[in-house]
């Protein structure tokens, strides 16, 4: 399990290819790699990768499957990339973000970069379904940081956007001051968000049987949806 407080930002020094994997040399932030042991679980962007080697001080190897290279922007880096880092979280540690699996859902798109004074604005476009797990004020994985949605919009084909704010520390401790438009980043919906959509849809859809597509196609013309009456309580506000 992870946190989602990045811990640092890893340059990749050396990339290998295999039969059906690739591996990752990392070199990591500065004491980061402290009794770091093989086997060791790490989130590199937010994907949660297994310690293979520790050829020297500072760095890491970590190996990828195929699958895994196809499913995130992992087989897209070149040697002298950046990445997020996340160590695993001890027992009794403080949940400074919330609760992370380190298992990537689905892959957004940097849509638009805005910069306001001493704030940095990500637009992020997601595809369907996944727009029924994100609300404005919840909590969303982006390359391994947990954030808080500020706004959200839905399109009726289950696509939409998201913006999350982030101040000049998360900034200083990302790779997010890199990200631009076109750019790919991972997503991790926050499952207890997840588990509660997914439960109200399933009994709404159980309570109304043939009358589902009915229901769904008058809350259209007012502009909601199912997902809408899916959402879950208000949350305290971001810290």
């Amino acid at each position: 399990m992870f946190t989602g407080i990045v811990q640092g930002i890893a340059r990749i020094a050396r990339l290998a290819d295999r039969p059906g994997l690739r591996s990752f040399t990392l070199q990591l932030p500065p004491g980061f790699d402290d009794e770091l042991a093989l086997g060791a679980s790490v989130a590199v962007d937010g994907v949660c990768l297994t310690v293979t080697a520790r050829p020297a001080p500072g760095l890491a190897d970590f190996d990828v499957m195929q699958q895994s290279l196809a499913l995130t922007t992992l087989g897209r880096l070149a040697e002298g990339g950046r990445v997020n880092v996340e160590r695993a979280a001890r027992d009794g540690a403080e949940i400074g973000g919330h609760p992370l699996s380190g298992h990537v859902d689905f892959m957004a798109t940097v849509a638009e970069v805005r910069r306001p004074e001493n704030n940095h604005v990500l637009r992020l476009a997601v595809p369907a379904p996944w727009m029924r797990y994100v609300f404005a004020k919840g909590y969303i994985a982006v390359n391994g940081a947990s954030l808080t949605v500020a706004e959200a919009g839905r399109e009726r084909d289950g696509s939409g956007w998201f913006e999350v704010w982030l101040i000049p520390e998360t900034l200083r401790m990302t790779t997010f001051v890199d990200k631009a438009v076109g750019d790919a980043v991972h997503i991790e919906i926050e499952r207890s968000t997840q588990v509660f959509v997914d439960t109200v849809r399933d009994a709404v859809a159980e309570r109304l049987g043939p009358l589902t597509a009915a229901v769904e196609a008058l809350l259209a013309e007012r502009g909601l949806t199912l997902d809408e009456l899916a959402r879950p309580p208000a949350r305290l506000p971001p810290r």
